[in-house]
């Protein structure tokens, strides 16, 4: 068995140690959310974390980890026999992004359904997970429908299982913490509510901070026996401490001072629901245990609002999570009261100064005009040439709800929300001879092709003879991600401010419509002489969407251009993921100038989408009295179909989704 990094080890964040440690306190604050770069110890600060967790209680051979003092009443391996209990460690369970669904909550053991002819449950993870940590690392990369299990359990701190004849509940209440790189995708706002507190993780830039990093991790790597034990003593303090402050945590007192601060502040922050209100109170009362107290004190309602506001206070997916903490300290001062008398309050597991908030960055898109994109930075922040007929970004219009643009047909990419396609989750449609590995087992398609040979296979028990030939793959039909490629036309006859700042709107509607149906994404852009791949195809919209907001105009229009950097970025797109389809997404009034028979070489690069059967819709922002049609005729080059930027709105004229499927069919 591995030897986990000594959690004491662990140098500076000290915000991701507090609010671990809170919930190793009270598992009732509700788990944690870690967000950062990559190499930032998230990971190994959460594995650190299990060492820590006091040891427990458990039914000898309950696979559920049922409670001695108080069993489940409904569980699968009940009724338990009073006396016999074991003690062991809490575990860490580890939930893969890949993960099936059978392994999440349990399922039908097949292989004594099969040759033993009894129904019997397989438990899960969520099981295993019981009274432990449940871990999930890259939590925004997993599949929407582990995602929906794992709010079931969350919220109702039990697993219900109802499949393949098999009716299971069984008691799943879980310390749930999730780590992610938000540069590769957000999370939905679902599951994003139901971690307690979100902690912000960067690496320092302090040199000498940095060198005792690398020491510390060298010295473990060389000898992690020898290094574990020079941090006994600091673990064995930390994991007393958290002992004591479990048993002090039924006799914190939450005043009605405390509980007017923290709803004072939910208020003043616009949150949604009562939830954040309940964590507050949670998380200050499990401080005050931390900190040895049965007083919650306003320090610890501060504290608590930076860990459990931060991600709750977005109003769209592509706000920077963060808090205004002068607008904090405002709402607690108007409401403050007798909480406020403590002179040196301990906030933190180290003492004051052990926690803290994390500040807005500086360098967040804020989306007004003095964070708009500079005359001489281009696309991809490649310097660009500045000229007279160059001008600066604007912002983009409000948002609204597109049209749901899909591609046609059937096909088999990763799980989303977007366009039909044979996923391993979903509706059963019917069931197949497997080919290659046997993944989803069609039941009763087995026990049906099994059945009329068990005479001949010489069956005399009760069990099922069942060989290889008789076994049947479900087919499942759901919803699959696609790879959205936005192709922007940010030429001089796109650069009227009002008609440019309508375009971006659009397309930052489209990128919104993108994250909800759990698309990746990529942005071309054309102007001047030359198209740029101003972001390649990422899981990350936010990202696309800072790209865009700061996407500057001008000069002439290379359509071809950006019809070919187009086509070759899906070309490399294909090689990496072959079973995502692409959607082509492009932007533009349809003129193109510049170089010779400008016109001609961007009907030629439109057919190559045409004879690789690309998916795409044109967005035609042609505007005036006086309208051209060049959009409509590109989108036949294309194959595709054009729609004007009011059509593209959900509540205008109907019929735009089977436009595209006629015409790309």
């Amino acid at each position: 068995m591995s030897i986990p990094f000594p959690f004491t080890a662990l140098v500076g964040q000290d915000d991701l140690r507090l609010a671990l440690l809170l919930n190793a306190v009270s598992p009732a604050v509700g788990g944690v959310l870690v967000r950062g770069e990559k190499g930032t110890a998230k990971s190994t600060a959460v594995r650190a974390l299990s060492a820590l967790m006091p040891t427990l209680d458990v039914v000898s051979g309950c696979r559920f980890s049922c409670d001695p003092a108080s069993p489940g009443p409904g569980c699968p391996d009940g009724p338990h026999e009073p006396g016999a209990f074991e003690t062991r460690a809490a575990r860490m369970v580890e939930l893969p992004v890949g993960a099936s669904e059978d392994r999440l909550v349990g399922a039908l053991d097949i292989e004594r359904a099969l040759s033993e002819g009894v129904k019997a449950f397989e438990p899960g993870l969520l099981a295993d997970a019981h009274r432990g940590i449940l871990y999930v690392d890259e939590v925004n990369l997993l599949h929407d429908h582990l995602v929906d299990l794992l709010l079931d359990a969350a919220a109702m701190g039990a697993s219900y299982v109802e499949r393949e004849g098999v009716s299971v509940r069984h008691a799943a209440r879980f310390l749930l913490v999730g780590t992610m790189n938000p540069e590769e995708g957000e999370l939905r706002p679902q599951l994003l509510d139901r971690f307690g507190l979100t902690v912000e993780v960067a690496a320092s830039r302090e040199p000498d901070q940095r060198v005792e990093v690398v020491r510390r991790r060298l010295a473990y790597d060389d000898d992690p026996a020898a290094f574990a034990a020079r941090w006994a003593e600091e673990e064995a303090a930390v994991r007393a401490r958290i002992v004591a402050a479990r048993e002090l945590l039924p006799s914190v007192r939450l005043g009605d001072g405390a509980l007017r601060q923290i709803a004072a502040t939910c208020a003043a922050f616009e949150v949604d629901g009562m939830r954040a209100d309940i964590v507050m109170a949670r998380t200050a009362t499990a401080l005050a245990a931390w900190a040895g107290r049965t007083e919650v004190l306003a320090e610890d309602v501060r504290q608590a609002a930076l860990l459990a506001l931060p991600h709750r206070r977005r109003r769209n997916p592509f706000d920077a999570p963060g808090i205004d903490e002068d607008k904090l300290d405002e709402a607690l001062e108007e409401f403050g009261g007798s909480d406020d008398d403590d002179p040196d309050p301990d906030p933190g597991p180290d003492g004051p100064g052990g926690g803290g908030g994390q500040p807005e960055p500086d360098d967040a898109p804020q989306g007004g005009d003095d964070t708009a994109a500079r005359p001489e930075a281009g696309e991809g922040g490649r310097p660009q040439p500045s000229g007279a007929d160059e001008q600066s970004a604007v912002r983009a219009s409000e948002p609204f709800r597109t049209k749901v643009l899909s591609v046609p047909g059937i096909g088999e990419g990763a799980a989303g929300r977007r366009s039909r396609a044979r996923t391993e989750h979903g509706r059963t449609t019917g069931a197949r001879r497997p080919r290659g590995a046997l993944t989803k087992l069609h039941l009763a398609a087995t026990v049906q092709a099994a059945a009329p040979h068990q005479r001949a296979r010489g069956r005399s028990g009760p069990g099922l003879v069942v060989r290889r030939d008789d076994l049947r793959q479900a087919t499942r039909e759901g919803r699959e991600g696609n790879l959205v490629l936005f192709v922007v036309d940010a030429s001089g006859s796109m650069a009227a401010r009002q008609r440019m700042s309508a375009v971006k709107g659009a397309v930052l509607s489209l990128l919104l419509d993108a994250y909800q149906r759990r698309d990746k994404v990529g942005l071309v852009t054309f102007r001047g002489t030359e198209a740029d791949v101003a972001l390649p195809p990422t899981s990350s919209v936010d990202a696309a969407a800072a790209r865009l907001e700061t996407l500057p105009t001008g000069g002439r229009t290379p359509l071809a251009a950006g019809l070919l950097r187009a086509h070759d970025v899906l070309r490399v797109e294909r090689l990496r993921d072959p079973a995502r389809r692409p959607l082509v997404v492009l932007v533009t009034d349809g003129r193109a100038t510049g170089g010779p028979e400008p016109v001609a070489l961007a009907g030629r690069a439109a057919r190559l989408f045409a004879a690789d059967g690309v998916a795409s819709v044109v967005v035609d922002c042609e505007s005036g009295p006086v309208r051209l049609g060049l959009a409509g005729q590109l989108a036949g080059e294309l194959g595709g179909t054009a729609v004007t930027l009011d059509e593209l709105r959900a509540d205008s004229i109907a019929g735009l989704v089977k436009d595209v499927q006629r015409r790309a069919a």
